[in-house]
C-alpha cells in the first residue's frame, strides 16, 4: 500500500472522520463504520486532505485536465484545497467549478461557482464518499447542461466498496453508466488490513469484534 495511503487512513482517525461501531446510515443501513468529511474544519486538515486528493489524482488520471469539479456543497472546500495542492505539489494549474443549489440572478449570474465550464473542457469529479451514486446522476447532467465537456474521473476520499443499485460498487456502477473512471484515495479493504489489530496512538480501533461486525455487514451489502 502506498505511503499516502497509509497516512491518509490515520488522517481520518486523527480527524475522527472515520469511526468504527454501529450506525444507522441514510439508507437506512446499520453500519459498523462511518466516514463523515464534515469533520475537516481546520485550515490545517483541508490542507493535508487536498495533499491526499492531489496524489490520488496524480496517480490515477495524470495531470492532463483542465477543472476540478466538485459538487455543492461538500464538493466547494474540496476543489478548493485539492486545487491549491496540485499547485503546490505539482506545478500545474488547475481551474476549479462547483455547482450552486439555487441559480443565482444578480452579480456572478448562473449555476456555477468559481470557473466556467467551456467547450472541450477534460474535467474531473471531486467528492467525499460515494455510496449509491445518487449524486453523480444529479451532478453529471448540470456539468453537461454546461458545455461539452469530457468527464475523465471521479475521485472520492472512501470507497466503502457496498452495493449501489445493483450488486456491483456504486464506483462501479457510475463506470458502467457514464462510462469514465471511478477511484478512491483509500477503499474500505485497505482500511481494515491496516487497522485490524494494529495500535495506533495506543488504541486499536479494529479488534475482533469490530472485524467480525465489518465482515458481516460486507456478507449483506458487500459488493460483488
Amino acid at each position: 500500500m502506498e505511503s499516502y495511503k497509509q497516512e491518509f487512513i490515520e488522517f481520518m482517525v486523527d480527524s475522527q472522520v472515520l469511526k468504527f461501531g454501529e450506525f444507522t446510515l441514510k439508507s437506512g443501513r446499520k453500519s459498523p463504520f462511518f466516514m463523515n468529511a464534515g469533520g475537516y474544519v481546520t485550515g490545517t486538515q483541508l490542507r493535508k486532505l487536498g495533499e491526499y486528493y492531489a496524489k490520488a489524482i496524480h496517480d490515477n488520471y495524470g495531470l492532463d485536465f483542465d477543472v476540478l469539479f466538485g459538487p455543492a456543497y461538500k464538493g466547494i472546500p474540496l476543489t478548493v484545497a485539492t486545487t491549491m495542492a496540485i499547485s503546490e505539489l505539482y506545478g500545474k494549474d488547475i481551474r476549479y467549478c462547483s455547482n450552486r443549489k439555487e441559480v443565482k440572478d444578480h452579480g456572478d449570474t448562473g449555476i456555477l461557482l468559481g470557473s466556467k465550464l467551456k467547450d472541450g473542457d477534460r474535467v474531473v469529479i471531486i467528492e467525499d464518499v460515494t455510496t449509491s451514486g445518487k449524486s453523480i446522476e444529479e451532478t453529471f447532467p448540470i456539468i453537461k447542461a454546461q458545455a461539452d465537456v469530457e468527464v475523465k474521473g471521479l475521485m472520492v476520499s472512501l470507497n466503502r466498496m457496498e452495493k449501489g443499485q445493483t450488486k456491483k460498487s456504486a464506483l462501479a456502477e457510475i463506470k458502467e453508466k457514464y462510462g469514465f473512471d471511478a477511484n478512491a484515495i483509500v477503499n474500505m479493504k485497505e482500511v481494515v488490513e491496516y487497522l485490524y489489530n494494529k495500535p495506533y496512538k495506543g488504541q486499536i480501533y479494529i479488534d475482533d469484534t469490530i472485524k467480525a461486525a465489518i465482515d458481516a455487514y460486507y456478507e449483506q451489502y458487500g459488493a460483488q
